[in-house]
C-alpha cells in the first residue's frame, strides 16, 4: 500500500484515527480513478502525492468545522470524481451520502467504486440540481450539503440550499476568492433562507493552496419559487 502518512497525521490532529481497511479502500479508489482517467476526464491531478494533498486531505478539511463522526445525511452537489463525498464516506463511514452530478459517466465510475469497495449508506444520483432541489424526496432532506469548485457562490446557494434541512448547513469549498464571492451573496442568502455561520480560510497542509470553507446555516425553509428553472441561476444569479 502507498504512503498515507500525511493524511493520517492530518486527521490525527482532529482526533480521527484511520484504520488500515479505510486506507486500503482509498488506495483502491486511487487505482480505479487513475485507470478510468485514461478514457474519461475525471481529474487533472493524477500524481499520488498531489492527490493525497489536493483531493484527499482537501476533502476532509471539513473536520475543522463539523464533527463528521456521527450519523449525518450529506449530499455532494457536483461531485465529479467523488470529491469530497467519496473520501468523506471512506474516512467517516457513519455518514449517509448522496453523490449528485449532471454527468452520468462520472456516476457510473463512482458506482463501480461503491461496488468494488463494498460501501453501504452511499448512492449516486444523476440530474440537474435545479430540478432535484424541487423533488420532495430530496428537498430539505439533508443535514449537510457540500460542493467543491462548481460555480460562483450566489449561483451555488440557489442550487444547494434547497437540499438542506432547516437547522442544517451548506459548506462551499472555495479558493482565496471565497470572501469576495461571499460579499456578493447577501441577497441570495436572504432570499433562500440562509446566513453565514463561519468563514474558515487556511492553507492546505503540504501545499500553497488556499482553501476557504464557507459554512452557511439554513435558518428557514427556502421559498417554493427556488431553485428556478435549469440554467436560470447561472444566467441570472440572485
Amino acid at each position: 500500500m502507498r504512503d498515507y502518512n500525511k493524511l493520517v497525521k492530518y486527521l490525527s490532529e482532529y482526533g480521527v484515527t484511520v484504520s488500515d481497511d479505510r486506507l486500503e479502500k482509498l488506495d483502491r479508489y486511487y487505482d480505479m480513478m487513475i485507470e478510468t482517467n485514461k478514457s474519461l476526464n475525471l481529474t487533472a491531478i493524477t500524481e499520488f502525492d498531489e492527490v493525497i494533498v489536493k483531493h484527499y486531505i482537501d476533502s476532509v478539511t471539513l473536520i475543522r468545522d463539523i464533527d463528521l463522526r456521527q450519523n449525518l445525511s450529506l449530499i455532494d452537489v457536483g461531485t465529479g470524481a467523488g470529491f469530497p463525498g467519496m473520501v468523506l464516506k471512506i474516512i467517516f463511514p457513519e455518514l449517509d451520502i448522496t453523490l449528485f452530478d449532471s454527468l452520468q459517466k462520472r456516476l457510473t465510475f463512482l458506482d463501480g467504486v461503491i461496488s468494488e469497495l463494498s460501501l453501504t449508506g452511499i448512492r449516486t444520483c444523476h440530474g440537474r440540481a435545479e430540478e432535484a432541489g424541487r423533488d420532495k424526496n430530496m428537498r430539505e432532506q439533508y443535514d449537510l450539503c457540500v460542493s467543491r469548485a462548481v460555480a460562483n457562490l450566489p449561483v451555488l446557494l440557489e442550487l444547494c440550499l434547497p437540499f438542506v434541512k432547516v437547522g442544517g448547513k451548506f459548506i462551499a469549498y472555495k479558493s482565496d476568492k471565497g470572501h469576495e464571492e461571499l460579499e456578493s451573496s447577501g441577497r441570495a442568502l436572504s432570499l433562500l433562507g440562509g446566513s453565514l455561520n463561519k468563514e474558515d480560510s487556511f492553507i492546505i497542509p503540504d501545499s500553497d493552496m488556499v482553501r476557504n470553507l464557507l459554512i452557511i446555516s439554513k435558518d428557514k425553509s427556502t421559498p417554493a419559487t427556488y431553485p428556478r428553472k435549469p440554467g436560470t441561476p447561472g444566467r441570472k444569479p440572485l
